[in-house]
């Protein structure tokens, strides 16, 4: 029987550090180990490093120094295993519902056309979408044009999903809602994922692990789990527990913008 502990992390931040050219830094030093599966929430004050540090993980910003690694690569390697989800959902106007969700796949050129339709239309159903397929994107409210996002990023099974507040713009109906249907991909697809957002309650909805960042510079100042079981439902928003531990983190979230 393998020893679980000598098992390498899935991914790993070690002393990373982002210093711009200006001369600030946005990140110090920051030390973090990820298990495959885990669902990693990033709060804190605004300036804190939250959206730097999904962009040095994707590799679409160079590290200062330290050292990440993806799945046992470097993060300019593990981009085909790496899909990203921005605030915006930035899907291509002149394209229909069901092209904006085979864009990933048609860039893989690994399958055919009909086999990214015939994934990408399940897709479209798993996500509640497969009425407005022909739809283009002006046709479609913000929670839909989200969802049009979620599917496009899950196209390429990606093994890590990075969120930098997706759901930031949504009323609160449409955002729970949305919280609920990623929780649901999860279940089928044990994706492994950061999410950027300023919900507190979000956070520990969606999470096994919240990790508070202070500012000026970025740095972990606490990181606290969440030991609700999946699946998870919109039951547990009404939970003591729940309730409680999102007590717990909007406090610890106060502490250190006290500290900025």
């Amino acid at each position: 029987m393998s020893d679980a502990s000598s098992t390498p992390p899935f991914i790993s931040l070690a002393d990373v550090t982002k210093t711009w050219s200006s001369g600030s830094t946005a990140l110090d030093r920051v030390s973090l180990t990820v298990a495959k599966g885990d669902f990693v929430s990033l709060i804190g004050p605004s300036g804190c490093g939250k959206s730097t540090l999904l962009r040095l993980l994707s590799g679409l910003s160079p590290l200062t120094s330290g050292r990440i690694t993806v799945d046992g690569m470097m993060p300019d390697a593990a981009r085909e295993i790496m899909s990203f989800i921005f605030q915006d959902a930035t899907l291509l106007p002149w394209r229909t519902v069901l092209g904006n969700v085979e864009l990933g796949l048609e860039l893989e050129r690994k399958s055919t056309r009909e086999q990214r339709r015939a994934k990408c239309t399940d897709l479209l159903k798993l996500v509640g979408l497969a009425d407005v397929a022909n739809h283009y994107p002006r046709q479609l409210s913000g929670g839909m044009k989200m969802r049009v996002s979620i599917a496009r990023a899950l196209a390429t099974r990606p093994k890590v999903l990075l969120m930098d507040e997706p759901f930031g713009a949504l009323d609160e109906m449409t955002r729970d809602f949305l919280n609920e249907e990623v929780l649901r991909l999860r279940d089928n697809d044990q994706f492994t994922t950061f999410f950027v957002t300023h919900s507190v309650a979000e956070a520990v909805f969606l999470s096994t692990r919240i990790i508070v960042l202070r500012a000026k510079p970025g740095r972990i100042e606490r990181e606290i789990p969440v030991p609700f079981p999946f699946p998870r439902t919109a039951a547990l928003r009404s939970a003591p527990e729940y309730l409680a531990l999102v007590g717990e983190v909007s406090a610890a979230l106060r502490a250190v913008k006290a500290l900025a």
